[in-house]
């Protein structure tokens, strides 16, 4: 398995699935309503409050999913007035939250930190002004160039909302890329995932406790929405307390996928930056991306065939904490046999 988000491999963690067992048990198997009416349990707010302590945030609001994170950060806070500055790269929740915010949705360049101060420079009007960026983007498996985001937010009063879906749990033992910036105390709002490093389901929206506290009550994804689930909460409470006990899993995954990008480089495979759990390979079009995939499948190894509109042609890959070193060998053989059918936009030499 080399398409897997489970970075650290907590989803089968016998800890984290019996926590899940147990508060079904509990509690049931769901709540059956929204948080404001008859979902809300201790068990979400215990979750609240060891997130927020775990980031270093003031405070954190516990929704059903990542995408409706997002949704409901952005949502709750911008309007009609206001403008959402998204990166071209930035997740699919990011823009649709834009949008249904009914904020202009302005793009930027991937990355491009001029860019979006250009684009800052030419806003006019009394309304807001929200950058919303990735901080590991999750088909390239690049990082966001925080230091620079927030000196143009600054310089432009802009918030910056910080989508850390793949870098929480994995990046700065596992206190995400704010951290590893050293910038935590600099970003307004931080959202992320449990669907990734933390084995479960649901997000979160971390900031200061006044925002929070807001968008508690303005939030349509919270509102309208039934609350995360009781073992899909106690299972990424189970999981949050393993990544604070354990860092030695961040400190693998980086490790393993820093090995793989290496030993596909050596291969002839064009990879991008080090540093993150995902390694995207470059494919010539959309017949060669399923060819490669395909082959790759009949040799025993799963990577996840990426295609537009999603991204443009290419094969993700990602790796976990718990592979093993056999099974990383597998996966390179895998890869070797699969060079033939993949082209040579794809492999240098091959």
């Amino acid at each position: 398995m080399c398409g897997s988000n489970d970075y650290l491999g907590l989803s089968t963690d016998p800890r984290v699935t019996a926590a899940a067992a147990e508060a079904a048990s509990q509690y049931g198997a769901g709540c059956t309503g929204s948080r404001l009416l008859n979902g809300n349990l201790d068990l979400h707010e215990e979750l609240e409050r060891e997130l927020a302590d775990f980031f270093g945030k003031e405070a954190a609001l516990l929704l059903t999913t990542g995408y409706q994170a997002n949704l409901g950060a952005i949502g709750g806070l911008c309007g009609p007035a206001d403008t959402v500055y998204v990166d071209k790269e930035a997740h699919a929740s990011l823009i649709d939250a834009a949008r249904l915010s009914r904020a202009k949705l302005q793009w930027f360049h991937h990355n491009d930190t001029e860019d979006l101060a250009a684009k800052l420079a030419q806003h006019s009007g009394p309304g807001g002004k929200l950058v919303a960026v990735d901080g590991v983007y999750s088909m390239e498996g690049d990082l966001c160039p925080l230091p620079e985001l927030l000196d143009v937010c600054d310089r432009f009063d802009a918030t910056l909302l910080l989508d850390d879906a793949h870098g929480a749990g994995v990046l700065a033992a596992g206190r995400g890329t704010a951290e590893h910036f050293g910038l935590t105390d600099r970003v307004p709002l931080i959202t992320l995932t449990f669907s990734k490093a933390f084995g479960s389901i649901g997000g979160v929206v971390l900031g200061d406790e006044d925002v929070v506290e807001y968008l508690r009550h303005h939030s349509r994804s919270l509102l309208f929405s039934a609350s995360a689930s009781p073992a899909n909460t106690a299972a990424a409470l189970a999981s949050l307390r393993i990544v604070r006990d354990e860092p030695w899993r961040c400190e693998a995954v980086l490790k393993k996928a820093d090995h793989m990008r290496s030993e596909l480089l050596a291969l002839g495979y064009r990879t991008g930056e080090p540093g993150t759990p995902v390694v995207s390979l470059d494919t010539q079009d959309e017949i060669h991306t399923l060819l490669g995939w395909r082959r790759l499948m009949d040799t025993g190894v799963y990577v996840n065939a990426v295609l537009p509109p999603a991204a443009s042609p290419r094969l993700r890959t990602s790796y976990t904490a718990v592979q093993t070193e056999e099974q990383l060998d597998r996966a390179l053989a895998g890869f070797a046999l699969a060079r033939d059918v993949l082209g040579p936009v794809l492999t240098r030499g091959a």
